[in-house]
């Protein structure tokens, strides 16, 4: 089973940059590069909401129109570690943020189509 832990959440200011990591373990190896991997956030009284995703096998990349221009999604395979590099950051931008893998899933639609893999989240807060 495939399990998922986040770190690098922080307190900001406006502006500032942060740098999530989520690494991964339990991947078999027939199956790696099938997963598509993908990063969302929950704000207080907000669904969660997808905020970028990437394919392994595709390399095919989708972020939020929120977030486009600002973040940068990637991934260290020989790590394990899927990273979101968050710039230029905004109030609006707070959150708990969870990275997922989703075996077969859509990266168009951030993961759908698959059983997803969920970290424990971590939490980022940017204050004005």
């Amino acid at each position: 089973q495939v399990q998922l832990v986040e770190s690098g959440g922080d307190s900001v200011q406006a502006g500032g940059s942060l740098r999530l990591s989520c690494v991964g373990s339990g991947y078999t190896y027939s199956t790696y590069n099938s997963y598509c991997m993908g990063w969302f956030r929950q704000s207080p009284g907000k669904e969660r909401e997808g905020v970028a995703a990437i394919g392994r096998t595709s390399g095919q990349i989708k972020y939020a129109g929120s977030v486009k221009g600002r973040f940068t999604i990637s991934e260290d395979n020989s790590k394990n570690t899927l990273y979101l590099q968050m710039n230029s950051l905004k109030p609006e931008d707070t959150g708990m943020y969870f990275c997922a893998a989703v075996k077969y899933g859509i990266v168009s639609d951030y993961c759908e189509g698959g059983i997803p893999y969920w970290g424990q989240g971590t939490q980022v807060t940017v204050s004005s």
